[in-house]
């Protein structure tokens, strides 16, 4: 587990269980999965990735708290 307290800005956090973050932690499988959605980003990674809502599809988190829309990877999962 990582993380800076720099990087904690609204368009830079999901709310996830504590059960979901410790598979991520945990299990490479999960782990790959959460990379694909863009659940689980490298430090160094700077650009905005949209998130994969498996209520919703894809969505960028913005700065004030909200998220718009994304058509990006058009993928079902």
């Amino acid at each position: 587990m990582g993380g800076s307290k720099l990087l904690d800005t609204l368009d830079n956090l999901m709310l996830i269980c504590s059960g979901y973050n410790g598979q991520m932690e945990s299990d490479p499988r999960v782990a790959s999965q959460a990379r694909a959605w863009n659940h689980k980003l490298p430090i160094w990674e700077k650009e905005n990735l949209p998130v994969f809502d498996r209520a919703g599809g894809w969505w960028y988190l913005q700065p004030d708290g909200t998220k718009e829309r994304s058509d990006w990877k058009d993928a079902a999962f």
